[in-house]
């Protein structure tokens, strides 16, 4: 739920990922766009997640991941988070694949993924939070 003052946004890795300096970028990549982000981590339960997710109500969630495995856990994710969070903006994107997003982006968006961002994909990122709905107070 968007905040008096700037739109809340959930950062997280996928389960099976133990990266983290890909969710501090994003995480401050999102504060200079004007969001007030919670960062729940690496290696995140599907469950908390959606916990986590339900009690903030986000206008965004980011699932960030490095290790090739994403897709496997945003499948699984996606329709459980789309549940609880049908009006937020839902993406995923890092490594979603050991050779890439190919052939992964249509599946993962039938999921409930808004948008799928490869790897290397920020400037498309950016872009995208350009064009989101919410709007940050100045």
């Amino acid at each position: 739920m968007t905040s008096e003052l700037r739109p809340v946004a959930v950062v997280s890795s996928t389960a099976s990922d133990a990266h983290t300096w890909n969710l501090v970028y994003l995480q401050l990549l999102l504060e200079e766009h004007g969001f007030a982000v919670t960062n729940l981590g690496a290696c995140v339960p599907d469950d908390l997640v959606v916990r986590e997710c339900r009690r903030l109500d986000p206008d965004l969630v980011v699932l960030s991941t490095v290790n090739g495995h994403g897709h496997t856990d945003g499948l699984r994710l996606a329709p459980r988070l789309r549940a609880v969070l049908a009006g937020a903006a839902l993406v995923i994107g890092g490594k979603l694949g050991v050779d890439g997003t190919s052939g992964r982006e249509s599946l993962l968006r039938e999921a409930g993924f808004d948008r799928v961002f490869g790897d290397g994909d920020i400037g498309a990122f950016c872009r995208y939070l350009a064009e989101l709905p919410v709007r940050v107070a100045s």
